[in-house]
């Protein structure tokens, strides 16, 4: 399979807090990779180098052949990468469809027609199709989660980052959006998820990496991750030896 994204060496730190410290893997197209670790481990500060909104202080990021580290957060985005927000802002007084419009729009490009058949299509993956209508301000919030995966989706990604998207829901509303994200990952978009809700990210990624004070300190098959001593004393608080 060819190698979408490679993160090579990245380093950032702010002061002596390192959030990406030496953080180097690779993802293939066709990938749905999980990425766990630790509040303030640097899982977002990831997403932010990916994305452009944070430049590495060392380290490359390569993007469908493309050095792309030097390249601006909508140069990006353009080019293919998308992401989802912990917190979903959606513009609170525009319709869900208007708010689907925006990233059709102006992440990928599209006009007229083709924006709003692309946003139809999105919306009823998501099974937003009846809230088209709604403004984003009066959904639930998995109707808001849905509407972070629209946007993202709406601008027609490559490679689609999804950060703690199923945090916050109940039991069956979880179990709801990660079959959503199956659907959307058969489709043949890459994914990237961070997620504190392990069991809905094990239920979709086929590869795991753990991240703790910005590096990478295990990757592989997800149940072996689970099942180390190192990651259960890192990320779960259980001591290896115990």
């Amino acid at each position: 399979m060819t190698s979408l994204l490679t993160l090579d060496g990245l380093c950032k730190a702010y002061g002596a807090v390192k959030v990406a410290d030496e953080l180097s893997y690779d993802v293939t197209t066709g990938d749905a990779l999980g990425v766990i670790g630790p509040n303030g481990a640097g899982k977002t500060s990831m997403f932010n180098l990916i994305t452009g909104t944070v430049s590495p202080d060392s380290g490359t990021v390569t993007f469908a052949g493309q050095n792309v580290t030097g390249w601006s957060a909508a140069k990006r985005s353009h080019f293919g990468i998308a992401r989802s927000f912990q917190v979903p802002q959606p513009f609170s007084n525009m319709t869900v469809f208007e708010n689907a419009m925006v990233a059709a729009t102006q992440s990928a490009g599209l006009y007229g027609r083709e924006a709003e058949a692309l946003c139809l299509d999105v919306l009823e993956k998501t099974e937003l199709l009846s809230k088209a209508n709604t403004p984003a301000g009066g959904l639930t919030l998995l109707g808001r989660k849905r509407l972070e995966l629209t946007r993202a989706l709406c601008a027609k990604p490559k490679l689609l980052l999804l950060d703690e998207i199923a945090g916050g829901l109940t039991e069956g509303e979880c179990q709801s959006l990660v079959q959503t994200i199956k659907d959307i990952h058969a489709s043949g978009v890459t994914i990237i998820w961070i997620e504190h809700v392990v069991h809905a990210l094990l239920a979709v990624v086929d590869r795991l990496i753990v991240i703790d004070f910005g590096r990478k300190i295990a990757e592989g098959e997800p149940k072996a991750i689970m099942e180390s001593p190192e990651v259960k004393e890192i990320y779960l608080g259980i001591e290896a030896d115990a």
